[in-house]
């Protein structure tokens, strides 16, 4: 069992944020629970070289799945996804406005989305499935789909804007002051939000509101002793009932339930959790 986020070499830090391999193996008599993905502030190219999963979101009465490789846009809202016996996953993780820099596509148009990439990055990305299919470790994983971004910057290259730097700020800070980030950019209001959804998929408030959710889902999961008014306030919630406000807002659910649900993830058969 793997899961682990891994940093891209050098050369693609520009562009990429991270990696994480999912590599799980379930007994084939085991009833594997479905994962509730919360929303976190992530643009995803995920890539599926052995069984595949299934994607169902609330509003939506038929599930996503058989897709070997898919991208995902900026999630508000919550997904079930459910794995097969045998998965193995590699994710690729952008940096802020990174997508939009070598695909050109407005962000707005994936967001709470997932697709099948190949209409995006073109049929390559099925040729590199195949290889991590092949692959005999983790490390030669790597190498295959750092060769492929490699070509693909290459072939896209397109400059970094300011909005683009203010989505990394956002990301690092421990800042929810969205007029800071605006000041820094050296755009007007309206300017800003007209770029930020653009190349992240959600204007900056939202943006700036999941990623303190996040980061209070994975502190309760690293800390669990830690009461819900500590985690809140940490997190720099004004109090308990704005942590439940955001709670729902984004899982249908209150921190304790959804807490609880989250425990029944596949991982935790492993001993795992998202921290």
């Amino acid at each position: 069992m793997l899961l682990n986020e891994i940093k891209p070499s050098p050369f693609l830090i520009d562009y990429i944020r991270l990696y994480r391999i999912i590599d799980f193996h379930f007994p084939s008599n085991f009833d594997i629970p479905p994962k509730l993905y919360s929303p976190r502030p992530e643009h995803c190219l995920q890539f599926y070289p052995k069984d595949t999963e299934t994607v169902a979101y609330p509003d939506n009465k038929e599930p996503i799945s058989n897709k070997k490789v898919t991208a995902t846009g900026q999630h508000t809202i919550l997904s079930s996804r459910s794995v097969g016996n045998d998965f193995l996953s590699f994710q690729v993780l952008f940096q802020p406005g990174a997508f939009y820099r070598l695909t050109s596509v407005s962000m707005d148009e994936l967001s709470n989305g997932y697709l099948d990439a190949e209409y995006i990055f073109g049929s390559g990305v099925q040729n590199v499935n195949e290889q991590l299919a092949c692959a005999t470790s983790y490390e030669e994983m790597i190498t295959i789909v750092e060769h492929f971004l490699g070509e693909l910057i290459n072939r896209t290259r397109k400059e970094k804007h300011s909005v683009d730097a203010a989505g990394n700020r956002m990301l690092q800070n421990e800042c929810f002051n969205l007029d800071k980030f605006i000041k820094e950019s050296c755009l007007s209001h309206r300017q800003f939000d007209r770029k930020f959804k653009e190349r992240m998929g959600i204007p900056p408030n939202l943006f700036l509101q999941v990623i303190r959710f996040d980061k209070a889902f994975r502190m309760k999961n690293k800390l669990p002793q830690l009461d819900w008014l500590s985690i809140a306030l940490r997190c720099n919630y004004h109090d308990y009932q704005h942590l439940v406000k955001d709670y729902k807002a984004f899982t249908g659910y209150t921190p304790p339930e959804f807490f609880a649900i989250d425990n029944q993830a596949p991982e935790r058969v492993f001993g795992d959790a998202e921290i």
